[in-house]
């Protein structure tokens, strides 16, 4: 046999011992992880406020013998794990924020112990061949997007690879993100008795509603996959009072950043044309943090759908076709190679951010697609810790697929 078919045999059968001690050491921990992540179920935390969860997390990972940093980029509630030295850097990202009223309905509990189970699992991987393995703690998904400003503040710089897994409704390993930007309205009338003195009003509840209506007419003319929505936060105080002040909050999202910046003048001349219309006065702001479109990186995408079909889930594809939304994931994805896939655990009829989904985010099923995206994501680091030429081609795809600046 010549000497490159036995080298080549024997790292084959190095990798296969590798990957074979790599999913011992998940099922070793998954008791633990379970129970991690029904305690963070059981303990929803609005973001930024995730004190529980960040601290239950990050002890874990001290426990497993990581180096931890807390508070890190800002945050009191994030943190970064560490485990080992040198390149290639492997980073797995952490959810935990709860949704009002719901609690973890977008399961984020899930990805909290898939991304530290997935960490714990890849030690051995490390002990042997080098690298290193992070899991970094990223809080406020739902509302504050703060992994953009982690990605700003450098948390993501020198990562070969940023993975996470999130909970669905089908197996899905590269699903489009929305690029999406907030926008928080005011509109300031004048108050009058809405019967006897009508005509010395101006009313704000009329402007936010022809808003509302002008933004449903605008939706004929803007891009298939873009999205526009809002609730009125507030429209009055009494029916007998001309309103004088009506609040709303609007999410716009676009497939690109170039034309969400064009989505958003058309937006905001709905709002113009509201206060034209009824002589009130708009105040608006655009939200400190939009979030980036997700550039999937489509040689990590194969290996996490290897490594998930040889797990037994035979049903995933590397399609997109999961609902269009938006993660602050996309803004990691522009700045390191990185990977967002869908594990299902629940039917296609139950949606996210519903009460239902909240509940099959701690059931049995939640708890087997954790332990399964754990393993894929520990295993797909396993792929690059082994193989120095797949770290080049997943660097190759990423600055390919990277948006010039600016053009």
């Amino acid at each position: 046999m010549p000497a490159f078919a036995i080298m080549t045999t024997t790292l084959e059968a190095m990798l296969e011992k590798l990957k074979t001690q790599v999913l011992a050491e998940a099922d070793a921990h998954r008791a633990e992880l379970v129970e991690l992540s029904l305690r963070i179920h059981a303990n929803p935390e609005l973001g930024l406020q995730e004190v529980k969860a960040s601290q239950w997390l990050a002890g874990y990972l001290e426990g497993a013998g990581f180096s931890v940093q807390k508070g890190v980029c800002g945050f009191p509630t994030a943190f970064r794990g560490s485990y080992g030295e040198g390149s290639p850097v492997i980073a797995f990202l952490a959810e935990y924020d709860a949704l009002p009223e719901l609690g973890h309905a977008c399961g984020h509990n899930v990805i909290a112990a898939a991304a530290v189970g997935a960490g714990v699992a890849l030690k051995p991987a490390v002990d042997q061949l080098g690298g290193t393995v992070l899991v970094i703690g990223t809080p406020s998904e739902e509302v504050h997007g703060c992994k953009a400003t982690m990605a700003d503040r450098g948390a993501f710089d020198g990562v070969d690879a940023a993975m996470m897994v999130h909970p669905g409704n089908k197996d899905v390993a590269a699903s489009p993100a929305l690029a999406c930007a907030p926008l928080e309205v005011e509109f300031f009338g004048r108050p009058a008795h809405a019967a006897a003195y009508p005509e010395r009003g101006a009313n704000a509840l009329d402007a936010i509603v022809l808003a509302y209506t002008n933004v449903n007419a605008l939706r004929q003319h803007v891009r298939e996959s873009s999205r526009i929505h809002g609730i009125i936060l507030k429209g009055g105080e009494a029916p007998n009072i001309i309103p004088a002040y009506t609040q709303a909050r609007f999410l716009v999202r676009a497939e690109d950043m170039h034309y969400l910046e064009e989505l958003k003048e058309k937006v905001l001349d709905c709002f113009l044309a509201a206060a034209l219309a009824t002589g009130c006065r708009l105040e608006y702001t655009w939200g400190d943090v939009t979030y980036a479109p997700m550039l999937p990186n489509p040689v990590l995408v194969e290996l996490f759908v290897a490594n998930m079909r040889a797990l037994g889930r035979g049903s995933f594809t590397t399609e997109s076709q999961y609902g269009l939304g938006s993660t602050d994931m996309g803004n990691v994805s522009q700045v390191a190679p990185g990977i967002h896939p869908y594990v299902a655990i629940a039917p296609p009829d139950v949606l996210e951010h519903t009460p239902q989904f909240a509940a099959a985010a701690g059931s049995g099923d939640g708890m087997q697609g954790m332990m399964d995206g754990a393993r894929a994501l520990a295993l797909t680091g396993l792929d690059l810790l082994a193989d120095p030429a797949l770290v080049d081609r997943v660097r190759e795809e990423f600055l390919a697929a990277k948006p010039v600046p600016g053009g």
